[in-house]
């Protein structure tokens, strides 16, 4: 059967609209009581702005968490861009939202994942991955801010996270994945 309505891509761009509004109420009035996010992107992808040294430490996937210190958060239509520091040096960067790959409010246990698409056709696009490598795991809703890396300092709250960096305690989480909405 042909999808011509592109149903996929529509939830897609759907929940990334949920993100837009959320960073754009917390631009105009600051985050309320004690939320906070862990916004995951691909680092790679067009229209990713980030410092050198910064994606060549996170060449695929980088996690930025948004808590007590980010400056200058901007939301426009297709992007979004903030300064956070990373190990007490600040430093801008631009996210198209289509770049996503996880969204997580921990302060009340929601996430969203997103699958990357071609946005011309709609049609999920699959990265090759090297024979034998592991099947990517989904990005937990973490309980607290996750342990720095090996030999970064723990540093404050707004600094750069991995994805990889907490495992989900109660499977009761609320991730919401597109593919749970596909008809298989």
């Amino acid at each position: 059967m042909n999808d011509r309505f592109h149903y996929d891509a529509l939830v897609d761009d759907a929940l990334r609209s949920v993100v837009r509004r959320v960073l754009t109420q917390v631009a105009e009035t600051g985050l309320p009581g004690s939320h906070h996010f862990y916004i995951s992107f691909r680092s790679n992808d067009p229209g990713v702005e980030l410092p050198d040294y910064l994606r060549a430490k996170y060449p695929d996937e980088m996690t930025i968490v948004l808590q007590h210190q980010y400056w200058g958060l901007i939301i426009r239509e297709d992007d979004f861009e903030v300064t956070v520091s990373f190990n007490k040096q600040q430093e801008r960067i631009k996210v198209p939202f289509a770049a996503l790959s996880a969204f997580v409010d921990p302060s009340v246990r929601f996430g969203l994942q997103f699958d990357r698409r071609d946005k011309a056709t709609g049609e999920k696009v699959s990265a090759e991955r090297p024979e034998g490598a592991a099947e990517p795991t989904p990005l937990p809703v973490p309980e607290k801010r996750p342990a720095p890396p090996e030999g970064e300092t723990a540093g404050t709250e707004g600094e750069a996270a991995t994805a990889e960096a907490a495992k989900p305690e109660d499977a009761a989480s609320k991730v919401v994945k597109l593919d749970s909405f596909r008809k298989k």
